[in-house]
């Protein structure tokens, strides 16, 4: 359990275990945000994948932890932590294929949205449920999956939608069946890692140069309302129904 990190030629593959269903406590979005960090540092990588056992791909922070915490140390740390974890993805020095299967939510559409490429099993889901928690955050990260006004939707009614879907709108690059995914996403990756490594690490470097959107930034504004929502009573009661299930 914990994130997992093996080698596979010139391919790093970065699997996230925590079960049941990958609910990332505070440390672990910083050992995921180090784990890719160092992967991107080392000459002999040429691509990350990013991948995870269990039910799904990821359900976010772990509330539990959240609520089981005095003051709001946890709070920010969850908040610290994703930002460190989606900024690593998005900062990476080389590129990072996400392989995804069954749910990606809240914190798992950060990752996934800062990814390069995505590959997803014909299980997966992907939604934001962040208003029904009490929160923001991740919309960012959702516009760059879908439409501005299916983004909105999506956000405003905590629907999810499915890799197919995604893949319609050309975020997702492949959908295939679960017992393919590992595969498929290694295909891409030894693809990718055959090419000239300074070429691709100048290549990465530079597609971030030009992107219109700017994530750290608009991210961070983001968490903000989070912040507000938890001094005003909001996000507490919200974590607390979902808990006990209301």
């Amino acid at each position: 359990m914990g994130i997992l990190t093996k080698r596979d030629g010139h391919v790093e593959v970065v699997t996230v275990d925590f079960p049941p269903v990958n609910a990332l406590p505070v440390q672990a979005w910083f050992d995921l945000a180090d784990a890719i960090t160092q992967a991107g540092r080392d000459p002999e990588v040429h691509v990350v994948i990013l991948r995870a056992e269990g039910r799904g791909f990821n359900a976010g922070v772990d509330i539990k932890e959240i609520q089981r915490s005095a003051g709001y140390d946890a709070l920010v740390g969850a908040n610290r932590g994703c930002y460190a974890a989606f900024g690593a993805v998005y900062d990476c020095a080389v590129p990072v294929v996400a392989a995804v299967h069954g749910f990606c939510l809240g914190g798992g559409i950060g990752l996934v949205g800062n990814a390069d490429v995505i590959i997803a099993s014909d299980d997966a889901t992907f939604g934001v449920p962040e208003v029904e928690r009490g929160a923001l955050g991740a919309a960012t990260h959702l516009a760059r999956l879908v439409p501005q006004h299916l983004m909105r939707t999506l956000y405003f009614t905590a629907r999810k939608i499915t890799a197919a879907e995604l893949h319609a709108h050309g975020s997702v690059y492949q959908v295939v069946p679960r017992a393919e995914l590992d595969e498929a996403a290694l295909d891409v990756a030894r693809d990718i890692a055959k090419k000239d490594p300074r070429v691709i690490r100048a290549a990465k470097e530079a597609l971030n140069g030009i992107d219109t959107q700017q994530v750290h930034r608009s991210y961070r504004f983001e968490q903000g309302f989070t912040f507000e929502l938890n001094l005003l009573g909001a996000s507490d009661e919200a974590r607390e129904e979902f808990l006990n299930g209301r």
